[in-house]
């Protein structure tokens, strides 16, 4: 019988003998076929446990399929290959945030690179790699590490987070316990055009700490990337991502968020080009007083290859007088597909929350999609939740308006469509990083020529 588990526990993700559980590969569980017959799981570190429990999670759900409720918007084919088509290596844009004083963390392929980092300092934080930290018996990551995915794995299955959080080899162990002076800016460049990055990061902010996290780029011609943000009371986190990148790249991205008593969470996304892009946040409101919002902005252009970007987003309130807002915003043309799944969760005894849900689509053609599906499930009776979507084209009154006080309609375009996410980039509270921002949006309408849609078609 221990050489059967054994042989069974090799042709699914290749466990240690010491690790395998009757749980795990008891012959209740058929040998899983394609991708998850090839994962290998590091072996031994402090964060053993959580990897053993997260690739028994990932077999017994299985890889998503195309019928699945929340896939059906999005073919998860090209995630769940064996490996990513190489693409093309694109870094024309300049660096954002490069005037910033802030910590450089840079990855390579998916890969920690020490020596384009900077040194690993930061008054009241501490950052280590996730292999450090897991070579270390005792760390605090170890109780951390994995236990939002698996939280979150409820109502609604995330396999390529399991998925994650049972092979990643890389990626950042960052605890706050002060006021972190200077922001810490994760910066991801790519050099091989096949690379398949999987990285995984835990955030862990004491009372009262405060930091803010940029990033920016893409690791890999696919990546999988999971951040853990576990905040204890009147912790505050600021997180602002741009992940820019090839018009081929695949890339998953999933945030796992637990917010305690007046502890605030904000994160704001910037997403350019990209071949099918889904995005996944999740985050728990255990504390009274707390605050999540989450924000994003999408530019989409069909023009060079297929566009597709999903917003999967679920956020339960399970507390009193909680606050929780998620603002996305979609421009999209040339046949590009958006795709938006918010769900709003308020729990019995959660009274006096705050929800607020928007998701708007400006399509530039008539050939792009916008897909919706918001979703308010409510168990307490004093609650103030509302969710809103819409789609729809260029203000024709609006641009004739710009036009006859002599703005070209190229510019009155642009002018247009940074008003129409202007609300999501509201969310970015400190001014010079949505200047920024800004510029880039500025940058891309330019480059990609937008232009007022003509009567049945595309300008």
């Amino acid at each position: 019988m221990a050489d059967t588990a054994i042989r069974a526990a090799e042709r699914t993700a290749q466990v240690t003998r010491d690790e395998v559980t009757p749980d795990v590969i008891g012959g209740q569980q058929p040998a899983p076929a394609g991708r998850l017959a090839t994962l290998e799981a590091p072996q031994g570190g402090c964060t053993a446990g959580a990897r053993r429990d997260a690739m028994q999670r990932l077999v017994q759900m299985g890889l998503p399929k195309p019928r699945d409720e929340y896939w059906r918007y999005t073919d998860p084919k090209l995630f769940n290959a064996d490996a990513p088509a190489p693409i093309e290596i694109d870094d024309r844009d300049p660096q954002m945030f490069s005037t910033m004083n802030r910590v450089k963390l840079v990855f390579v392929d998916g890969a920690f690179d020490a020596d384009a980092s900077d040194p690993l300092e930061l008054a009241g934080v501490t950052i280590e790699t996730l292999e450090q930290a897991d070579a270390q018996p005792g760390h605090w990551v170890a109780g951390v590490y994995g236990t939002l995915e698996a939280a979150g794995q409820k109502p609604v299955a995330r396999p390529f987070a399991a998925l994650n959080s049972a092979t990643a080899r890389q990626g950042l162990v960052i605890r706050v316990t002060g006021e972190a002076p200077k922001p810490v800016h994760i910066i991801h460049l790519r050099r091989d055009p096949a690379a398949d990055a999987v990285l995984h990061h835990v955030l862990k902010l004491d009372e009262g700490a405060d930091l803010t996290l940029l990033e920016t780029g893409m690791s890999g011609a696919r990546t999988n990337d999971v951040i853990e943000v576990d905040l204890a009371p009147r912790a505050r986190l600021h997180h602002v991502a741009s992940v820019r990148g090839n018009p081929d790249r695949v890339g998953l991205r999933h945030m796992f968020g637990r917010v305690d008593e007046e502890a605030s969470l904000k994160s704001f996304i910037l997403s350019l080009n990209g071949s099918q892009m889904r995005h996944e946040t999740v985050i728990d409101i255990v504390g009274d007083d707390a605050v999540a919002h989450v924000a994003g902005a999408v530019l989409g252009d069909g023009a060079a290859g297929p566009f597709h970007h999903d917003d999967t987003i679920f956020i339960t309130h399970g507390a009193e007088r909680g606050e929780s807002r998620q603002v996305y915003k979609k421009v999209l043309k040339n046949g590009a597909v958006g795709v938006f799944q918010g769900k709003i969760l308020v729990k019995p005894g959660a009274q006096k929350t705050d929800g607020y849900q928007i998701s708007q689509a400006l399509l530039l053609d008539e050939d792009s999609q916008f897909l919706a599906k918001p979703e308010l499930e409510i168990y307490a009776d004093d609650v103030k939740c509302s969710h809103g979507s819409t789609t729809g084209a260029l203000d024709p009154v609006a641009l004739y308006y710009l036009r006859s006080r002599g703005v070209p309609k190229e510019r009155a375009v642009v002018m247009l469509v940074l008003s129409f996410v202007a609300d999501a980039l509201a969310e970015v509270e400190d001014d010079e990083l949505r200047a920024e921002i800004s510029d880039r949006l500025e940058l891309w309408l330019n480059r990609h020529a937008v232009s007022a849609p003509k009567t049945g078609g595309a300008a």
